[in-house]
């Protein structure tokens, strides 16, 4: 294809737009009001799963190693710690610190413990972070054969069941996605579909005037790619706003240190990518689908 016949498919496609004003503006609303839900949902399953990743590298297990344990014996356990397969780090944590971690975090009624200070009955504990975080369980319980082992603690009981939670939950939005993208394409491509139904005169007059078929299906492959882009710059706006200030609200007023949402940028700019592109898709496959029964011999 020459410049020049990609130009005039271009143009063509444009004045095809303006033309078919009401069929235009049928075709790009559904692909409007389709986006948009799609937008509302991925933008839910994003920050549930950015949620899920943030719960899951929370995730650790403490060994608390035996009081009678002396520095040799230390250095063996760390060692084996560090040689269980997928173990990503291993970091050492004094029972002074043990102490004061407790404090802290009892708040005012940790004030209590200080009389522990010069006789500190607590243990040292090696703090164990897994490369995945579902095989936490396993290498807790591997850990807790090893000798100047005292105790594991890891959620025992709870872990589990999170993880367990967080995988239905990722299911279920994968799930979930598939089918409402499926209806999406479904419901722009019938549209488009009825637009192109409406002009197959226009395709029937091409062909008997020795028009290729590459020559009748590229202005509408560009049609469909024009009522994709339109229809997504609603929805991209629309999330962006909404988004905007959703997030500024709750960082100033609803914050929570257990729940975070995605920062604003660059996770809009990266789902108004994904909507962008979605769009192009689906209004180009519609088209090209629909043109297919035309063109067939």
């Amino acid at each position: 294809m020459t410049l020049n016949t990609f130009k005039r498919h271009v143009r063509e496609s444009v004045k095809s737009l303006g033309r078919n004003g009401w069929m235009t503006f049928a075709s790009a609303s559904a692909v409007t009001v389709t986006l948009l839900l799609v937008g509302v949902f991925f933008a839910v399953m994003f920050n549930i799963n950015y949620f899920a990743k943030k719960v899951e590298n929370d995730v650790e297990i403490r060994v608390h190693i035996e009081l009678t344990a002396d520095r040799q014996a230390k250095d063996a356990l760390r060692r084996q710690i560090e040689a269980i397969p997928n173990v990503k780090d291993v970091r050492y944590s004094s029972k002074d610190e043990e102490l004061k971690r407790l404090i802290k975090s009892m708040g005012e009624e940790g004030t209590a413990f200080r009389l522990f200070e010069q006789q500190n009955p607590l243990s040292d504990v090696y703090v164990v972070k897994a490369a995945r975080p579902q095989d936490t369980v396993k290498i807790a319980k591997q850990i807790e054969t090893l000798p100047s082992v005292h105790k594991v603690n890891y959620g025992q009981g709870t872990v589990e069941k999170l993880f367990d939670v967080l995988k239905v939950m990722r299911n279920v939005g994968l799930v979930l996605i598939a089918g409402l993208l499926f209806t999406a394409m479904f419901l722009i491509s019938n549209t488009i579909k009825i637009t192109i139904f409406a002009r197959r005169r226009e395709i029937e007059i091409m062909r008997l005037v020795g028009a290729t078929n590459g020559f009748i299906r590229w202005p509408f492959f560009l049609e469909g790619l024009w009522l994709g882009v339109l229809g997504s710059i609603v929805p991209i706006t629309a999330l962006a706003v909404v988004y905007y200030n959703v997030y500024h609200v709750y960082e100033h007023q609803f914050a929570l240190q257990l729940f975070e949402l995605l920062p604003f940028s660059p996770f809009i700019w990266q789902l108004s990518a994904l909507l962008l592109a979605i769009g192009a898709v689906i209004g180009v496959w519609g088209s090209v689908m629909s043109v297919r029964k035309f063109l067939k011999v």
